[in-house]
């Protein structure tokens, strides 16, 4: 098991939890905070619209180095895309989660996705790699079907230029670390 198998349950003295994703950037990031604030999703101030490609994962705080050099490599290995959010799903009943849909650029994410979580970052993932933004998540029924109804014609196109680190601090806000560029 690597650094990067660790789960937070695992956590020592000096250790970090880190994510890496691909954020979602203006206006579209407000709006679905926004849809987040609106549902009473208590992560809504807490973690910027994104899609994962790294989930939370823990780290000794003298591999930030090592891993931000690895994004650097990463990020090189795909050009820029463009991603179209369109419409929303969910994963209940197996997760309360309600989440837009990638339509487009579903393949750069996991390409990237898969390119991330190698070396000091190779971890075993819970579930299977599916591209998405949480819009909604362990709130009650009534306020997830809000949120996916509420959503159901957002749509959103832009380009994807750069892969971003973030890091959780004790109050369990996401904090953006560092960005890495697309393309060579």
């Amino acid at each position: 098991m690597s650094d990067a198998d660790m789960r937070e349950e695992d956590m020592r003295p000096g250790d970090i939890v880190v994510g890496v994703a691909l954020a979602i950037p203006q206006p579209h990031a407000s709006i679905l905070t926004g849809w987040r604030r609106q549902v009473r999703d208590p992560n809504a101030d807490l973690v910027f619209p994104h899609v994962t490609l790294l989930p939370p994962t823990v780290l000794p705080a003298d591999a930030v180095d090592e891993v931000e050099a690895h994004l650097a490599r990463a990020a090189k290995t795909r050009e820029p895309f463009v991603m179209h959010l369109a419409g929303t799903g969910t994963f209940r009943p197996v997760s309360p989660v309600v989440f837009v849909q990638v339509s487009a650029g579903v393949a750069d994410c996991e390409l990237l996705e898969r390119e991330v979580r190698t070396g000091p970052l190779g971890r075993e993932l819970d579930f299977p790699y599916h591209p998405h933004v949480t819009v909604a998540q362990d709130i009650a029924d009534a306020q997830l079907d809000e949120a996916y109804d509420g959503l159901a014609d957002f749509v959103a196109r832009f380009t994807v230029e750069h892969v971003v680190l973030f890091s959780r601090d004790e109050r369990g806000e996401w904090a953006w670390r560092a960005q890495f560029p697309l393309g060579g």
